[in-house]
Parts: C-alpha cells; structure tokens; sequence
C-alpha cells in the first residue's frame, strides 16, 4: 500500500487536522485508523505518520539493534521516545501532541506528503523551502543523482 501526492490542511484550534478524503478508506484497510506521529528521523522539520503495523515493524528493528552505541542511543530515544499512537476519529481527523507541533513548527497551514508507507506533515513555509532549496540544488553545477537513483526506469 502506497501513499503519494499531497494536500494543503490546517490545523484546528485543539491541534486536529483533518486526513484527506482519498487516504482514510486506504488507512481504515490496513491499520482501522491506528496511526503513529513521530519525529523525522534526519531531523528535517516535518513530523512522520505511519499507519500502526508498519511503525511496529520499524520499531521493532529498531530496537532490536543494541544500544551499547551511543548514535543508537540517540536515534531510539529520539525517533521512538517521541512516538504517539494516535487514531482518526469519526470526522476523519487526527490530534497531533503539542511537543511534536513544536518540533515541526506545526500552525494552522500544513502540507500532507504521502511518501509510499508514510506520511511527512510538514509546516506549509517549511515545505515551500524545501522546495525551493531542492530546485536550487538541482540548477548548481555540483548536483549529482545518487548511485542508487540512477538505475530506475524513470531517470
């Protein structure tokens, strides 16, 4: 199952959003509305959503790896230990927790990006940034298309 494109939401006065239309009878499918919001694990400023049987399987890997290592450490504590369980209500909305609007700089304008398994949510300025450092990237002479890119049918 795989979620693609984007929409424009805002956020509600109690922190709610609202989960387009086309996404809900997919995620009531596979999860029965049980999402996970976590934090973006590259730190970018957006928050990651996962429907609940993809995020188990993550953090199982996760923490299955030791955490003798304190980048490990780190990552668990910080992309697990920020992790809300969450379920779309009757109206199609979600709560997202006030610390991870923080994180995110979450207002009342949002971009939803389907990114196959997950979701990115990000502030709708931030996103619009990231757009334009991407194109921006793209014009400079230096941008190469990582190795792993190259192969695919579409390139």
């Amino acid at each position: 199952m795989f979620f693609r494109g984007s929409a424009n939401l805002s956020l509600d006065a109690k922190g709610r959003l609202s989960f387009p239309a086309r996404y809900r009878e997919r995620l009531a499918e596979i999860c029965d509305g049980h999402l996970v919001i976590t934090v973006d694990i590259n730190r970018d400023p957006c928050l990651r959503i996962y429907p609940l049987p993809d995020w188990q399987e993550i953090e199982k890997k996760l923490m299955s790896v030791s955490s003798a290592n304190k980048s490990v450490r780190n990552v668990q504590r910080f992309f697990v230990g920020q992790a809300t369980e969450c379920e779309i209500d009757g109206n199609g909305r979600i709560l997202v927790p006030p610390s991870l609007r923080d994180y995110a700089t979450l207002e009342k304008k949002m971009i939803l990006v389907g990114q196959g398994n997950r979701f990115e949510l990000w502030n709708e300025d931030a996103w619009m940034e990231q757009q334009k450092m991407f194109m921006l990237e793209d014009e400079d002479d230096d941008f190469e298309m990582p190795a792993e890119l190259e192969s695919l049918p579409f390139l």
